[in-house]
């Protein structure tokens, strides 16, 4: 906040509402956390100018979004998802392994249409703004088509999506896979054509080290080392079935995630979902590392795969961010999600609290993905990607804040009773991208 008099900011947009964000760690700042009543939010060409408290002065030909009475918090930021699965969402009774066989990889072989993908790309895209998310990092599937529709349709709604083509040559049904020279080549046609081109982001995407040979994990190696820049997107340590089935395939290597960091996969900008089934020399290498581990509650629970220990996390100093895992997460609702990660700290013995939950949801998943310098909060310059919550959406919502005490209390009711509906509206650089009324 500033003491400048509005008359003497240059803005062009104002919003006013209630405003939350925060400046650092919760769990290691008691100064964190910034709530404003009442505030205004000025913004010059989706960016952000300043956030003030409102005392009704507005500079002419201002366009003013008036959101009295709401609660804006920077967009959520949902750091592991996988489009393609959408469609699969809340599909019955199984565990990792034949969760793929069975549902995701005869699904992802629809994507080679590129209608088709384009289709679904929309659809989940209007869906992650239904729910307050305006950053994702996002798997495709094997087929350039799957990307280049998933890009298309975040450029046209200007969000931010980190995405790549999935690299995958064995263990899989041959209709899906490709080969290691293929995905090198299609990889980086697709990073010269989309990386950093507007607010796309591409990741290099190898499924996970058991669908990809040596050859290919080398491959995806040299993707990283010659585009800098580029994200590493995968999954490690997710399932016990999952992580003894590489122990077979690698039994040269240390652990799973020796696997990645011997083909020069673990870094910067390296973000791996789950990380339940790790051991402390892992945990110590992803945070010296600089990778990022994907928190993935609903998911875990829903695949029976384990619970995510974030006190180790935390202990090491690891990037943490947020994930839905759609498909066998079971909600775009990062809300929802939270609710999920709560429940698993609490089965873990840890505590999750609410002001940590939602900085996860959205500094700390913007600092997991590097991208804390342009998304997370209010500071000036900064992307306005927001998300409006009604604190009041359902009966029950407005019964349990009445006896809200603190803003703590607050969000907490919020993420354990807030859902779709509790998104009211949600801006990308300024602009309101889904209204729940309209």
């Amino acid at each position: 906040m500033t003491d400048t008099a509005i008359s003497d900011i240059d803005y062009d947009t104002a919003v006013r509402a209630d405003f939350l964000h925060f400046v650092d760690d919760p769990d290691r700042n008691d100064q964190a956390c910034r709530y404003i009543k009442n505030g205004l939010l000025l913004l010059k060409q989706g960016r952000v100018i300043s956030l003030e408290n409102f005392n009704g002065e507005l500079n002419d030909n201002t366009t003013l979004y008036d959101y009295s009475g709401k609660l804006i918090m920077p967009g959520f930021i949902d750091t592991h998802t996988h489009y393609p699965q959408t469609e699969i969402i809340a599909s019955y009774g199984t565990q990792l392994l034949e969760w793929l066989e069975k549902y995701t990889f005869p699904t992802e072989a629809k994507f080679s249409d590129r209608k088709f993908a384009d289709s679904i790309a929309g659809f989940y895209c209007d869906e992650l703004l239904r729910n307050g998310t305006t950053t994702a990092g996002v798997f495709a599937t094997v087929h350039p088509e799957s990307v280049d529709a998933i890009f298309s349709a975040a450029q046209k709604r200007d969000m931010c999506l980190i995405s790549g083509k999935v690299m995958m040559d064995r263990n899989a049904p041959d209709f899906i896979c490709d080969t290691a020279e293929t995905s090198y080549q299609q990889s980086a046609e697709l990073i010269q054509r989309w990386h950093r081109k507007g607010r796309a982001l591409y990741a290099v995407t190898p499924r996970f080290a058991p669908t990809s040979t040596p050859a290919q994990l080398e491959a995806a190696g040299r993707l990283v080392e010659e585009f800098p820049g580029v994200y590493l997107q995968s999954h490690v340590a997710e399932n016990h079935d999952e992580v003894a089935w590489v122990k077979k395939l690698f039994p040269e290597r240390r652990s799973y995630l020796d696997v990645y960091d011997h083909y020069g996969l673990l870094g910067e900008r390296s973000v791996y979902a789950h990380c339940i089934h790790l051991d402390q020399a892992d945990r110590e290498r992803m945070a010296d590392s600089g990778a990022a581990m994907a928190f993935c509650p609903t998911s875990n629970l829903f695949l029976g795969s384990g619970l995510f220990d974030l006190e180790k996390a935390e202990q090491e100093n690891t990037r943490v961010g947020i994930a839905t895992d759609v498909g066998g997460g079971t909600s775009f609702s990062m809300l929802q999600t939270l609710n999920e990660a709560y429940k698993v700290c609490q089965m873990a013995g840890q505590s999750l609290s609410p002001l940590k939950a939602f900085y996860l949801a959205t500094l700390g998943g913007a600092k997991s993905l590097y991208l804390d310098g342009s998304l997370g909060n209010f500071d000036r310059g900064k992307n306005a990607d927001f998300v409006v919550l009604d604190l009041q959406a359902t009966p029950l919502m407005q019964q349990r804040m009445v006896n809200a005490d603190s803003i703590a209390d607050m969000l907490f009711a919020l993420m354990i009773l807030g859902d779709d509906r509790s998104v009211a509206a949600t801006h990308v650089m300024g602009q309101p991208r889904y209204l729940k009324d309209s």
